[in-house]
């Protein structure tokens, strides 16, 4: 049985120990050390090339994403963060998961917590697949954002924004003047919905929306629904984070919200997201709090699924980097019922090959790309 070498990173000695000892019940473990810092844990990397890494964010000296930067840099090494579930703990959790980070552990009541145990399952599986990453990848050179595009302060509503002009551009929702951080969209004009795309991903997903959905174009002739797995909390800073990036609005879910070409809808966690008809050319969004499907709430087969009676629009179904096989049934029967595109992330870029490899097996997939070819390929095909 191989052992694999973990270095635990955390400003708390109390913290230190507390994972030390959750990560070392696991026989496949070993914590060689531990660091009170980034700079500290830099200088570890270095030394020892542990199989895998714990990251704190908030820390004296070089904080959490500041040391991810470098480590990701002069030594990638896969990482899982422990971040705080505030706000500010789901920003920049998300952060860290775009430079670079595997996946991260949520604490539940603070950072000196006793309630870490009940973390414990979540903090190992991850540390499995962390351990047979490849960062590597992420280091690959990515496509990067078409020059005309803008990158717009965070919260800062796109119709405040001059975009580059567009032949005959298609109707964008826009964000409620005075009321930009509530993430609530104002009734555009109507504008009918004949296409769809949809989206599925897990460990890796963060980055890898990132890349995909700041290179679509805002006149993007189509809604994009999104489901993530992630915790409550993390899809709402993630959808913000998509949206500060992104030509596409990007927001939250919210049960009974009209789709719109150009806006993307991020499934919030804890909740299934569905698709449903709202009248002539006119969908909606469906959340509810049924059972999890495949270990997940939100499920993208529950997403997937509800897109099946919905014969009449032009639906392009994506499935991205996530261990498992949510989303590869429901892409088979998608592509049984008419889909014109379906995409699986190939495994060159998948920080975990799971859900699009369960979807190739099935023989269900038109196109099998890398990350930064996506987003062409589906305005591509939304034009065609």
């Amino acid at each position: 049985m191989r052992i694999y070498d973990i270095l635990v990173v955390d400003d708390s000695i109390f913290m230190r120990k507390i994972i030390s000892d959750l990560i070392s019940e696991d026989p496949q473990f070993r914590v060689v050390a531990t660091a009170k810092n980034g700079k500290e844990a830099v200088e570890l990397i270095k030394k020892l090339k542990p199989n895998a890494v714990t990251m704190d964010i908030e820390m004296p000296e070089m904080n959490g994403l500041d040391a991810l930067k470098t480590i990701m840099s002069e030594h990638p090494t896969p990482i899982i963060m422990l971040s705080s579930l505030t706000q500010e703990g789901a920003r920049e959790t998300i952060i860290a998961l775009e430079r670079g980070a595997v996946d991260f552990v949520g604490k539940p009541s603070g950072s000196i917590s006793l309630d870490l145990h009940k973390v414990k399952t979540a903090l190992i599986e991850k540390l499995h697949i962390a351990v047979k990453t490849n960062v590597n990848k992420f280091n690959a050179k990515l496509a990067p954002p078409n020059p005309l595009r803008f990158n717009k302060p965070a919260g800062e509503s796109k119709a405040s924004i001059p975009s580059a002009p567009v032949a005959q551009p298609a109707p964008k929702p826009y964000k409620q003047e005075g009321n930009h951080s509530s993430g609530k969209l104002m009734n555009p004009p109507a504008s009918q919905v004949q296409q769809l795309a949809a989206i599925g991903t897990s460990t890796g997903g963060p980055r890898a929306l990132h890349q995909v959905i700041s290179n679509i174009p805002g006149d993007f002739a189509a809604p994009v629904v999104i489901v993530q797995h992630m915790p409550p909390n993390f899809t709402k800073s993630l959808a913000q984070r998509l949206d500060s990036v992104s030509e596409l609005t990007v927001v939250e879910a919210e049960d009974g919200m009209i789709l719109h070409n150009g806006t993307a809808y991020v499934a919030p966690g804890g909740f299934h997201m569905m698709v449903a008809r709202n009248g002539p050319g006119m969908y909606k969004i469906h959340l509810c709090k049924e059972d999890p499907r495949n270990g997940h709430r939100p499920s993208v087969d529950v997403l997937f699924e509800s897109l099946l009676p919905l014969k009449e629009l032009r639906r392009h179904i994506v499935l991205m980097t996530g261990m498992g096989s949510d989303g590869a049934k429901g892409m088979l029967a998608l592509k049984q019922a008419g889909a014109v595109t379906t995409i699986a992330e190939s495994e060159e870029t998948c920080i975990v090959y799971g859900m699009p490899r369960a979807a190739v097996e099935l023989q269900c997939v038109s196109h099998i790309l890398p990350q930064q070819e996506i987003a062409h390929m589906l305005s591509k095909a939304v034009l065609t």
